[in-house]
């Protein structure tokens, strides 16, 4: 028996290892069982519970005394095993009955899944046509086929309650029929809904398994791994679940005491709640899986798998032992005592962003990663090593992150100031002061504090990274914040005042006392009403010291001394003049700006200013030789039609003559 765990929902698989060969003696068992723990702890319920090759069907009886299994299908018609029809892989449908062989026949084409409506004692076979044969066990014969719109079907099932009839296509959709009248009355395109933002499918889903809950819910499995919970009035699923491995579903069953979907693909066994879709837990077993059964009122789920060994796994937490097996809960309370390690101690999650950061995108699919809710686990020494190999230098990343959040820890420690950022001190500080203000306000009206804009995580880069440092200087503010000038420079006393403390705080280590004054509210109104005049005192500076700057390039153009340069042609060019030339090597060498400014004086690029601080350039584009030839020559052509055109006054006909045109 193994133990393992996850999500804290411990799972006993009770068919783990090998099973010992009988013609052991008991000698020899009993000493293998004193050197290896697993004999010691190996569990065997049922004896020989394995099939001669693989198994793709498991089912128990209603009441609770047999398990059968078989290789393609089967159904159970009675309480016990006295009633079964197996559908076989040659197209031969097979009745037994408690003594064995019963009756054989065959359908036209070969069938995938069938059911048994109990009201009228029909079988409907679906599998590689278009067509859903109906064979009557009352009569003894087959009735008419009912002719659906798919080109083959994979699975089908009947409704327990209401007898509905659904069939999975291979289109991607579920046809509802219902058997009184043998009409169509409805029809899902599960293809279309499977497919999500998150999900990435090669190729079109078909239907792949197919489980009726109760009158109104169905599950429908696809070919692309994804499972899609149904309320039957309507057209759109409640949940789409994604297993992540892009193998086809092979089978759901729903456990009514937790509210579960147990759904399984080759690869894993997902257990998921029906209201929210939160993964309950999740198993891997060894071999492929091509069923999984649940027995009656238990908390026994065993699989039938793509190897000749079945599968056998006790979950306390989905209902007691059978009563064939009581003894399994006083065991499982015993092994509670000497726990174990987890499946996934061993492994690192990871999701596909952290795949594709690490290069490991293309292991998904493989052996190497296991799917588990939105991501994989992965063992954590291949991480390790991909995490080296993608960055060297992670260690040394996170030794000094570490000393860093150390340093910070012993520095909370110690007595705070009220410290500001290195970045845009002074809008730090006027937050500051405006949050002292609205609280006042809000204790007075006793309303909820506002959240701080400085602790807002979608503002934090703008007072850590210098490229968000507010320019005190430039036109746009100086034009757009004429007053910040004389509310800065009582904010930037405080603003020395404060670094002053910290800078005794960190010699010292002294709390300073005190709090900030509010005396500039009371200037709110004289600040108000010399706006317009600070504004016209902001704009003259601003000329003044464009006019100083222009004074300062023609002084740097006067010093400049002009000497002779030499220049090679190159082969192919046709040499004008030396000052096209010149012009276009200036004009390689200069930057964007400069040559921006240099077509502005030469008049074919115009820059302003706008209202609200922004640059409004305007080109003219220049003409060259090839169009001003053509406009010249277009030119003399015009001329010389207007020198060779004659009048045709004398062809108007006159009132009262003959007309020439008719």
């Amino acid at each position: 028996m193994q133990v393992s765990s996850l999500n804290e929902v411990k799972i006993y698989s009770l068919s783990a290892g090998r099973s010992l060969p009988e013609w052991l003696s008991d000698r020899k068992k009993r000493a293998l069982q004193k050197k290896d723990v697993d004999i010691r702890r190996r569990i065997e319920l049922i004896q020989d519970f394995e099939m001669p090759t693989v198994s793709t069907k498991i089912k128990v009886s209603r009441d609770g005394q047999y398990i059968m299994a078989v290789v393609v299908t089967f159904e159970i018609l009675s309480d016990d095993y006295s009633k079964i029809v197996f559908l076989q892989c040659g197209r031969f449908v097979e009745f037994h009955s408690q003594h064995g062989h019963y009756y054989k026949t065959r359908i036209p084409k070969f069938g995938r899944d069938f059911s048994y409506h109990y009201p009228s004692c029909d079988l409907y076979f679906v599998g590689a046509s278009s067509e859903v044969y109906r064979l009557n066990l009352e009569q003894g014969r087959f009735l008419n086929s009912l002719q659906t719109d798919a080109s083959e079907s994979n699975a089908c099932d009947i409704n327990p309650v209401h007898f509905l009839f659904a069939m999975g296509t291979a289109e991607g959709k579920v046809e509802c029929w219902d058997p009184r009248t043998r009409n169509r009355v409805g029809l899902l395109d599960c293809a279309l809904s499977s497919v999500t933002a998150d999900t990435e499918i090669e190729g079109l889903p078909s239907v792949s398994a197919l489980k009726f809950d109760g009158a109104l819910n169905m599950a429908v499995g696809t070919s692309t791994g994804q499972v899609l919970l149904y309320d039957l009035r309507s057209s759109n699923p409640l949940i789409v679940k994604d297993h992540h491995y892009g193998l086809p579903i092979k089978s759901i069953q729903f456990q009514h005491q937790l509210d579960l979907i147990i759904s399984a693909d080759s690869r894993i066994i997902k257990m998921w709640n029906k209201d929210t879709g939160k993964i309950f837990t999740s198993m891997e077993p060894e071999y492929g899986i091509n069923d999984v059964c649940l027995y009656p009122n238990s908390g026994m789920l065993m699989t039938a798998n793509e190897a000749p060994k079945m599968n056998i796994y006790y979950i306390p937490v989905l209902g007691p032992a059978p009563k064939w097996c009581s003894f399994l809960d006083n065991l499982t309370e015993e092994l509670e005592e000497n726990p174990e390690s987890t499946v996934y101690d061993d492994y690192k999650f990871v999701t596909r962003q952290d795949l594709e950061n690490l290069g490991l995108a293309h292991l998904i699919g493989s052996s190497l990663l296991r799917a588990y809710m939105h991501g994989f686990f992965m063992d954590i020494r291949l991480y390790h090593k991909a995490k080296m190999m993608a960055n060297p230098f992670a260690y040394e990343e996170y030794r000094r992150e570490k000393i860093r959040q150390k340093i910070e820890e012993t520095r909370a420690q110690r007595v705070q100031l009220k410290k500001l950022p290195k970045v845009n001190k002074e809008l730090a500080l006027k937050l500051i002061e405006e949050e002292g203000e609205e609280q006042q306000v809000t204790r007075k009206r006793k309303q909820k504090n506002l959240p701080s804009l400085l602790k807002d995580d979608r503002f934090k880069v703008m007072f850590e990274n210098p490229d968000f440092q507010v320019d005190e200087q430039s036109e746009e503010f100086r034009l757009l914040n004429p007053l910040v000038s004389k509310i800065s420079e009582k904010r930037k006393r405080k603003l020395k005042l404060l670094e002053e403390l910290e800078e005794q705080e960190q010699e010292e280590e002294e709390e300073p006392e005190g709090k900030a004054s509010d005396a500039e509210s009371s200037e709110s109104s004289d600040d108000e009403k010399g706006w317009v005049e600070e504004v016209r005192k902001q704009r003259k500076l601003l000329r003044q010291e464009e006019k100083v700057k222009r004074q300062e390039r023609f002084k740097e153009d006067q010093q400049t001394s002009l000497k002779p340069q030499f220049f090679e042609i190159k082969e192919g060019e046709e040499f004008r003049s030396f000052k096209d030339s010149a012009k276009k090597q200036k004009l390689m060498k200069k930057t964007l700006g400069d040559r921006l400014k240099l077509e502005e004086k030469l008049g074919t690029l115009n820059v302003s200013d706008t209202t609200v601080g922004s640059k409004q350039a305007t080109f003219k584009l220049k003409k060259s030789e090839q169009q001003k030839k053509q406009q010249e020559a277009e030119k003399q052509h015009r001329q010389e039609r207007k020198t060779l055109r004659r009048s045709a006054s004398h062809l108007k006909s006159k009132r009262g003559r003959g007309r020439l045109f008719h």
